[in-house]
């Protein structure tokens, strides 16, 4: 495979077509065409991706590409062919190339474009633009009227004219305390239209009526069409360029936005769990709406649980599926009249008591209670009843019965509870067993700790050891960000340290990554956030608990605690049986007591440091998500294992679709997880594919990444003092050499590299990961 070379990018933000992208050098004299006419000056749109060439004809050499939907102003004509100019910036600054083009390509916009007050400017509707370089507002539609000001890279204008490609716009700005306003002319070639993106508290906006969802947050392009009375979860807004605010929304797994005006806010509403039966056979669905996926159906007669309420609509699991229910399928359940004060869940029937029933020791397994469950002095239902164990409660039995009851101690009591699977499961729990909720593990993480830069710092220096860390001296980090905005700072960098190995793992040290964050399962490194720095990835996670975790409105929100989870032997969690942050943060049970036992390592708890502790319920906006991403080398190549679909950039329309079993290359990944790649020959972004389940999508056949620092990379497959050819940085990418059957080339442990400078050499597989295979 053939390095790519790296290509000028145009500040128009387009990507060109299959057409070549070529710049012919500033001083290469334009052929004139022999007897052509003189017209006057005309605006034309370009129809498609279209070349400006030196002469009046496809033999002449192409002087740029002019992608479509751009100005050029036309002065000549011979034939079929016009003489342009063609007006565009590189790095902020202007440039004009003139040439011919086929008049085929061209729509007419406008004539005359510099012709001062004879020249009829068009309205347009108010539209919000953003300067991309440093550019000059005029006093008329042209370069030859007199430049009023210059506006800097990165303000925003508003135009309420065109005339061409020209713009009549107003720029405020604010200079020694009074503001002022300046009206002008502007090209074009230099704006671009500003949509303002906010963060807003998560709700569902339900659709009035039937509901067209955009790609991008204004009336254009492809659409999904969505009927009335169907919930759309946001966390964003947008205010676009003329001024229409939508919301950003998940529908089918899709980002896509919806305009405010079409949709109605509705807030989840908890309330006591209230049992339910249904009435009819009902349709469990992955959102509110049955425009969602279908999960499942539940059937007639079946009870069961709710907490939440979103507009009309239960949330609920079923058989460990959690979705929602409409609410005119189900009603209150009223259980059948019992002798029983309590009314406690029915047992499984068991014989008698007798002689024959044995007892065997348990060595310590752990249940979780499902229902509200009755201990009896004998494993026998007829048996008295002692007490009754709440739903939720995890449980250690000592013993189990040969008819299936299991004997355990509770509340002082010894009794037996019944084995049947529908009461009790074999759990991994983190709660605490002996029941209490004391220590750091149950502490509101909204208040403040008593914790000092240098404790914190001494804890990193002492468990780092002689390895690298990222987090030696950045104590006063975590406390900045838990001031700022009201975490406890010893929870956060107890998290960090959990998370990253006290600053030592590969995401900390190559991507600044200290919690994780955004690393699946399936792609722990390449779908992991890249941060700037380490200051800037604690602030940024910080201010995402508090919007979110330990924020009461927020889905995700179990309590401002870090709690615990409990999970069944085959990994599914129990709901009913976990809480707090780590009911939804992390998969592993005993998360949340791994957490607070780094926290009692670094400041022993003492009840005492929190009893008249503020706590803090501000609740910041959720952060974006950081700039940044992954840069991949050349000739990474893929394969799609399904069709998706691709976008000429980020944010904007679909242009194509690549089909299963196409080849493609890989050639970045942005933290918002867009992936750009090459396809027949252009270049796409495509945010299709989940990278917490790429194999449904596709397999890279040939990246890796390095799981050590400075490793060598040989001229041969062996390891000799004179074979050393370069060295590899630990994370760094890498492309792996393909032989003619599409498998990465390999002698042994030893992989075949292909460097960026285009040498090949050998790597011990050891140290390699295979990413994304």
């Amino acid at each position: 495979m053939k390095k790519m070379k790296k290509a000028i990018v145009l500040s128009t933000g387009l990507l060109l077509a299959s057409t070549s992208f070529s710049v012919i050098p500033w001083n290469t004299p334009v052929v004139e065409a022999a007897s052509s006419l003189k017209i006057p000056r005309t605006v034309y749109q370009t129809t498609a991706n279209l070349n400006i060439r030196a002469g009046a004809g496809t033999k002449y050499k192409t002087v740029i590409t002019v992608p479509k939907g751009k100005t050029v102003i036309a002065t000549e004509k011979l034939g079929d062919w016009y003489k342009v100019s063609y007006t565009y910036s590189i790095k902020g600054k202007g440039h004009t190339k003139i040439g011919w083009v086929s008049g085929r390509y061209l729509k007419k916009v406008s004539s005359n474009p510099s012709a001062g007050a004879t020249a009829r400017p068009t309205a347009i509707p108010k539209t919000t633009y953003q300067t991309i370089a440093n550019v000059n507002i005029r006093t008329g539609a042209g370069t030859k009227y007199k430049t009023i000001m210059t506006v800097p890279k990165g303000k925003t204008v508003t135009a309420t004219e065109k005339l061409g490609n020209w713009y009549k716009v107003s720029y405020q700005y604010d200079w020694k305390g009074k503001r002022y306003v300046k009206t002008g002319w502007i090209s074009g070639s230099y704006l671009r239209e500003y949509d303002q993106y906010k963060n807003t508290s998560a709700a569902y906006y339900f659709t009035k009526t039937t509901t067209s969802l955009y790609g991008v947050p204004k009336r254009q392009g492809s659409t999904v069409k969505v009927a009335s009375g169907n919930g759309l979860y946001s966390t964003r807004m947008v205010i676009n360029s003329i001024g229409q605010i939508w919301y950003e929304v998940l529908f089918k797994g899709r980002k896509l936005y919806v305009l405010a005006d079409d949709v109605t806010k509705i807030m989840p509403q908890r309330f006591s769990e209230t049992k339910y039966e249904a009435i009819k056979d009902v349709g469990l669905y992955a959102a509110p709406g049955s425009a969602h996926d279908r999960l499942a159906t539940i059937p007639k007669g079946t009870v069961i649980t709710s907490a939440l309420r979103i507009g009309d609509w239960y949330e609920v699991v079923y058989k460990e599926k959690k979705g929602y229910i409409y609410m005119s399928g189900v009603t209150k359940y009223v259980p059948a009249p019992s002798n029983s004060p309590s009314n406690p869940a029915p047992e499984q029937p068991s014989p008698p008591p007798s002689t024959s029933v044995t007892e065997q020791e348990m060595l310590g397994r752990t249940f979780a209670v499902r229902v509200n469950l009755n201990v009896r002095k004998l494993p026998d239902t007829n048996a008295d009843i002692l007490t009754i164990i709440p739903k939720g409660t995890i449980i250690v039995p000592t013993h189990k019965t040969s008819n299936n009851w299991y004997k355990l101690q509770y509340k002082g009591r010894i009794g037996y509870v019944s084995g049947a699977s529908d009461y009790v499961t074999e759990v991994k729990t983190g709660a605490p067993l002996d029941g209490s909720r004391n220590g750091y593990q149950f502490l509101d993480l909204r208040t403040e700790a008593p914790i000092k830069a240098e404790q914190i710092n001494a804890y990193i220096a002492k468990n780092a050891g002689n390895r690298p860390s990222v987090l030696i001296g950045k104590g006063q980090a975590f406390i900045d960000a838990g001031k700022k905005y009201g975490v406890n700072a010893l929870y956060l960098a107890a998290h960090a340290i959990h998370e990253s190995a006290f600053g030592t793992s590969r995401l900390a040290l190559t991507k600044y990554n200290l919690f994780g964050y955004g690393a699946y399962d399936d792609a722990p490194f390449v779908a992991a956030y890249r941060f700037p720095s380490i200051e800037a990835c604690i602030d940024y996670i910080a201010r995402t608990i508090k919007a979110t975790y330990l924020n009461p409105n927020y889905p995700l929100f179990k309590g401002a605690y870090l709690g615990f989870r409990t999970n069944t032997l085959a990994g599914v969690r129990v709901d009913e049986s976990s809480e707090g942050m780590n009911f939804y943060y992390a998969s592993d049970p005993y998360w949340g007591q791994i957490i607070a036992r780094h926290m009692a390592n670094m400041l022993a708890y003492d009840p005492d440091d929190y009893a008249s502790a503020r706590i803090n319920e501000t609740v910041p906006s959720r952060p974006p998500i950081p700039q940044g991403g992954d840069i991949f080398p050349s000739g990474i190549v893929a394969v799609a294992n399904s069709e998706f679909s691709l976008y000429g950039e980020k944010g904007g329309e679909v242009v194509a679709k690549i089909s299963k079993g196409s080849t493609f290359m890989l050639l970045e990944k942005t933290n918002d997880y867009w992936i750009r790649l090459q396809y027949n020959g252009r270049q796409y972004w495509t945010n299709a594919i989940k990278l917490y389940d790429y194999a449904h999508y596709m397999t890279v056949q040939n990246l890796g990444s390095v799981a050590a620092d400075g490793l060598n990379v040989r001229s041969t497959p062996q390891i000799r003092n004179d074979n050393i050819i370069g060295q590899l940085k630990l994370g760094q990418y890498v492309q792996l050499k393909l032989t003619s059957n599409g498998t990465v080339e390999q002698q042994g442990p030893w992989y075949k590299v292909v460097l960026d400078d285009g040498r090949v050499g050998w790597v011990h597989s050891q140290y390699i990961i295979r990413e994304l295979k």
